[in-house]
């Protein structure tokens, strides 16, 4: 899929790229501390097949929490609705991705939303298939199907890197497990879970992903329902309500469109009925959202109108 070039859009990032300063890559997974700070580009999808961009919109990057929203899609095909949130809960937390307090403080002891680290871990618990290697060929496959992309693959240093340092992730699972929220071997949910943030798109690959949701699960080339528009309608509504981490309020106001960041740079928007936004900027804020990302999607979405509220 060729994007064309916009000027328009070359003058927005370039408005937004001086906000790359004031936050830094992330530094928790080695894999991804050698990011530029600097880069940042985005893609706009629209149902039609048409593509507008700007900046290096072929620069790769791992789905990081970007993937919750799709397994989530994935998830509630393979289980049903009932299944998914006997494991999960539907609320919004303050609190940030990574904590466990509401898991300790809260009863029954099962993660907020599928949005948060614990909520993510329970949901790709689910997915089906017998072996770590099944699960992980049927998530990739649907994020091929999403992009219209089957060369993409996961990112295997990331995944590693990941794997290596995921500690606090393995006490969610035991919690998890302690609670029966889960029933799986730890180090073979964790495995799946780190190649699942490690599958690579670029911002092409996000906006065309963006522009299905955006549709109510339609494909935008082939016209195809790939996604029930129920699953969709569950997903949107966690991208407004927690996909900004604990900045989804803040971000529901400034910009007011179904998001899903992640810590790798990326962005995802679905702004419904009218198309997909794929965004790359490693410089994160304190909540491990894209500094400039965030920037560029609020001055998107007062130019061209696209808040839903």
């Amino acid at each position: 899929m060729q994007c064309e070039s916009s000027q328009e859009l070359k003058g927005l990032i370039d408005e937004a790229k001086i906000y790359t300063k004031d936050g830094q890559v992330a530094q928790y997974i080695p894999a991804l501390r050698d990011a530029d700070p600097d880069k940042l580009a985005v893609a706009v999808y629209y149902p039609d097949g048409s593509c507008y961009a700007a900046g290096d919109v072929r620069h790769k990057m791992s789905l990081q929490s970007i993937s919750k929203v799709i397994t989530l899609a994935l998830a509630l095909i393979d289980r049903g609705e009932d299944v998914v949130f006997d494991h999960v809960g539907k609320e919004p937390t303050g609190d940030p991705f990574n904590s466990i307090i509401k898991l300790e403080t809260i009863s029954p002891s099962k993660p907020l939303n599928p949005m948060i680290n614990a909520g993510a871990l329970a949901v790709t618990h689910m997915l089906i298939g017998n072996t770590v290697e099944e699960r992980f060929e049927r998530l990739l496959n649907f994020v091929r199907e999403l992009a219209g992309n089957s060369t993409i693959t996961y990112n295997e240093e990331i995944a590693k890197s990941e794997f290596e340092t995921a500690e606090l992730n393995r006490a969610f699972c035991y919690y998890l497990k302690q609670h029966n929220v889960i029933n799986e071997d730890v180090e073979e949910l964790i495995d799946l879970y780190t190649k699942q943030c490690a599958i690579e798109v670029n911002s092409v690959d996000l906006a065309r992903i963006g522009c299905v949701f955006a549709m109510n699960g339609i494909d935008p080339v082939t016209d195809k329902q790939v996604i029930p528009a129920s699953v969709v309608r569950i997903c949107k509504t966690f991208m407004v309500t927690c996909g900004m981490y604990n900045a989804s309020g803040e971000f529901a106001i400034d910009v007011g469109i179904p998001a899903k960041s992640g810590v790798s740079g990326g962005v995802m928007g679905a702004v419904p009925h009218k198309c997909g936004i794929g965004i790359y900027g490693a410089s994160l804020d304190d909540k491990g959202n894209s500094v400039a990302g965030l920037k560029l999607l609020e001055m998107m979405s007062r130019k061209y109108d696209l808040s839903m509220f």
